[in-house]
């Protein structure tokens, strides 16, 4: 089962952060520009929230509020659950899904060393089935599969 280190590893380990001063049109522009989904939300060297799409939908523009006056704090999810670069895929997963969240921040020694989301789980996921089926397939053929050459 691949962890959640391996796919930092091939994904990259670049996280984008805004502080909480900062009014909810900055983090959309910026999510906009880097084409992310999600905000880990950092005052000085700690993470105070996570902000994404969805507490905009639902806490801005659905009450009616202006994104360029209402800040990234009031808006924000703060609490915030994190994974640690040995856990598991199948964790991940499952605490995604428990906790109906689709990011997770990453930390190594209370440091922010990335982030993974759903698509990131969902397609080591489906490498993993793939590579069970050609090697299953390869096993009951009798020859030998790629890996095994």
């Amino acid at each position: 089962m691949k962890t959640v280190g391996e796919i930092l590893n091939t994904k990259g380990k670049e996280v984008y952060t805004i502080s909480p001063e900062a009014t909810v049109f900055e983090a959309l522009n910026l999510m906009a520009a880097k084409d992310i989904g999600a905000l880990v939300v950092a005052d000085t060297d700690s993470i105070v929230g996570m902000l994404s799409e969805r507490d905009y939908a639902r806490k801005v523009i659905l009450f009616g509020k202006s994104s360029k006056e209402v800040t990234v704090e009031k808006v924000m999810s703060a609490k915030v659950i994190y994974v640690s670069k040995d856990q598991n895929v199948e964790d991940c997963m499952a605490l995604m899904t428990n906790k109906r969240i689709r990011h997770l921040p990453v930390l190594e020694n209370e440091k922010l060393v990335g982030i993974i989301s759903i698509g990131d789980i969902v397609k080591a996921v489906i490498e993993e089935k793939e590579f069970m089926i050609e090697h299953l397939a390869h096993y009951i053929k009798g020859t030998p599969s790629i890996k095994d050459k």
